[in-house]
């Protein structure tokens, strides 16, 4: 009996010890999962989507412009070369100068037989900031008279390298194609003529280009 009671005593022992273990992985578990559902319930609520209204996109709309290109929001450096339009407008510009009287005749721009040189403009930290230089060559045609005898005046005026800023200091030189057709005197009053004449009206043509440059 005594044996028995020793065997029943060990096996009770048993019980309690698996009993004890399996109620620490249960509560261990539960631990586990309670700890779980408190992160899951602290964490930040996933995005969801929301559709724009009327005072939404009218405040996107209402942001200042930016200067540049669609990709260059920031306003950072950007150039932009212009010389097609530049050298396209310089040359519409300097043939509508017109007719122009000389003292003894008249003259007009016929053509624009050297415009090169470049344009651009540059926005830098979203201002922009414009430039060019620029060479020409201006045909010019016209008459002179003498007593009853007209004589074709054909010749060509050089303009040097001018840049933005420059067009008060502007230069013109200034020479004739047929020097044989006219004595010294009156060639001499021709050149005179020309250079005097059109440079006022060609600086204000250029004038008039600087603007419409910067304006774009």
């Amino acid at each position: 009996m005594e044996n028995g009671g020793a065997e029943h005593g060990h096996g009770d022992a048993n019980v309690n010890v698996n009993g004890n273990g399996n109620g620490n992985g249960q509560a261990a578990a539960a631990s586990y999962t309670y700890w779980v559902r408190e992160a899951t319930a602290d964490a930040a609520p996933l995005p969801l989507p929301k559709k724009l209204t009327a005072h939404d996109l009218v405040s996107n709309q209402s942001q200042p412009a930016t200067l540049g290109s669609v990709w260059n929001r920031a306003g950072t450096w950007e150039e932009k070369n212009l010389n097609s339009w530049a050298t396209q407008r310089l040359k519409e510009l300097l043939k509508s100068v017109g007719t122009l009287d000389l003292s003894r005749g008249k003259a007009e721009i016929s053509d624009v037989t050297k415009c090169v040189g470049d344009a651009f403009l540059v926005t830098v930290r979203n201002k922009k900031r414009v430039g060019y230089t620029y060479e020409l060559t201006l045909k010019i045609k016209g008459e002179w008279h003498i007593q009853e005898e007209k004589k074709t005046v054909k010749g060509h005026i050089d303009i040097p390298e001018f840049s933005f800023g420059e067009l008060d200091d502007l230069q013109m030189e200034v020479e004739l194609s047929e020097e044989k057709d006219f004595v010294q005197q009156d060639k001499r009053q021709i050149l005179q003529d020309l250079k005097k004449l059109f440079l006022q009206p060609v600086r204000e043509k250029l004038l008039k280009f600087e603007q419409e440059l910067k304006d774009r």
